[in-house]
């Protein structure tokens, strides 16, 4: 396997740009960290440019990287700290190259419609859980945060290999959505909005969640089918989006 010992090696120096939104969109790739994040793409293959690996890890790291079809490279800790976001890095990554699914969402299983989620962890956990949920996909809505940031990916814990994640404009799925016959649910506090207990368990819904502070936009809100709260007993004022639409995606779609 090739060694790279030098921060200023012209490889490095592109890696490194990863860590920007700006250097990912030029480069159509991003990075990943963690044995799991490396083991849940070799597993689903994504399309895995290179995987790196630092020196003291490459045999404890073998049983991972061995399994790829991909270039190995291995690199010395100065720069694998220097591609980790986090004070501990874990000694694997791999550069991925960014696709989009290749087919559509059909509806004929619930989806998640993110309309300006800001927080990465909240955007990686929402992924994650309707993972967990089963359901065909989520569309990242205008304004939300980048799917490819760490902390984005870390939360994921992989399962933006799993479920389909498109970008896509909310308000021209709603109608793609409409004329399925499939309801439509935002989230809200107006007068509109109705407990979430009223609605009974579906197979095919879209569920919209919004921005942590201002929540889903007016004007989306306008073209649902119902919008929903859920009862708060306690003094909170509200719940974390993520927490939110957990408790909604796994009692409506049961």
């Amino acid at each position: 396997m090739e060694i790279i010992e030098s921060t200023q090696n012209k490889r490095v120096k592109e890696w490194k740009k990863l860590l920007t939104r700006k250097g990912r969109r030029k480069q159509e790739k991003y990075l990943i960290e963690s044995p799991h994040l490396v083991e849940e793409a070799i597993k689903f293959e994504a399309d895995i440019e290179v995987i790196i690996v630092r020196k003291d890890k490459v045999e404890e790291y073998a049983f991972i990287y061995e399994q790829a079809y991909s270039d190995v490279l291995v690199v010395t800790k100065e720069i694998s700290n220097s591609l980790s976001d986090s004070m501990s890095g874990q000694g694997i990554l791999a550069v991925i190259k960014i696709t989009e699914p290749a087919k559509t969402l059909t509806g004929d299983k619930p989806i998640l419609l993110l309309d300006e989620v800001q927080d990465p962890g909240n955007l990686g956990t929402l992924i994650r859980t309707a993972d967990a949920a089963g359901f065909e996909g989520v569309i990242l809505g205008e304004g939300t945060v980048d799917l490819y940031n760490a902390k984005t990916l870390r939360s994921t814990q992989g399962s933006h290999f799993h479920i389909s994640v498109l970008h896509g404009d909310i308000h021209k799925w709603i109608p793609f959505l409409s004329e399925k016959n499939i309801p439509i649910y935002g989230t809200a506090l107006d007068e509109r909005a109705i407990s979430f207990r009223s609605i009974e368990p579906q197979e095919r819904f879209g569920l919209i969640v919004g921005n942590e502070g201002n929540g889903v936009n007016a004007s989306i809100l306008k073209k649902t089918t119902e919008n929903l709260y859920i009862p708060i007993k306690g003094q909170a004022e509200s719940l974390n989006v993520a927490i939110a639409a957990s408790i909604l995606m796994f009692d409506i779609y049961r």
